[in-house]
């Protein structure tokens, strides 16, 4: 960057679910922000192969691959005066097996268009594009 500081990108993966008209958002523990639901890229996987293992790891879900499509990547600062850019490539699936929230997740909920203040900036634009074309209310 122009003024010296080093960009560093953190590279995520979230599953999108919504049922009627809100979306999943979770809340990792000692955490007190909702993300939507995904994370971080191991070393070598694919978007979906990080999709997979990230859902059934906090929602404890198994995700139908043959159903994953993409529904947008959405770049952000992560916060105000922060350096880290999120790049979130975000998809949509079907599901095997009961959402619950897994040792890693503190919280689920539903949220709304009226919830984006409560998700980080790069989550905020997704939800700016989901209630632009009408999935969220």
């Amino acid at each position: 960057m122009a003024d010296g500081r080093v960009e560093r990108l953190i590279d995520t993966v979230a599953w999108v679910r919504i049922e009627g008209g809100r979306i999943l958002c979770a809340r990792p523990r000692g955490k007190d922000v909702f993300y939507i639901p995904g994370g971080k890229r191991e070393c070598g996987e694919t978007d979906l192969q990080t999709l997979l293992r990230e859902i059934e790891e906090e929602l404890t879900v198994a995700l139908l691959p043959a159903t994953v499509a993409h529904v947008g990547t959405y770049e952000a600062v992560h916060g105000p005066g922060d350096v880290p850019v999120v790049r979130m490539s975000c998809y949509t699936a079907d599901y095997r097996g009961t959402l619950a929230a897994s040792s890693e997740i503190e919280e689920v909920a539903w949220f709304s268009y009226a919830d984006r203040s409560l998700v980080p900036p790069v989550d905020q634009l997704l939800f700016d594009d989901l209630v632009r074309v009408g999935r969220l209310r």
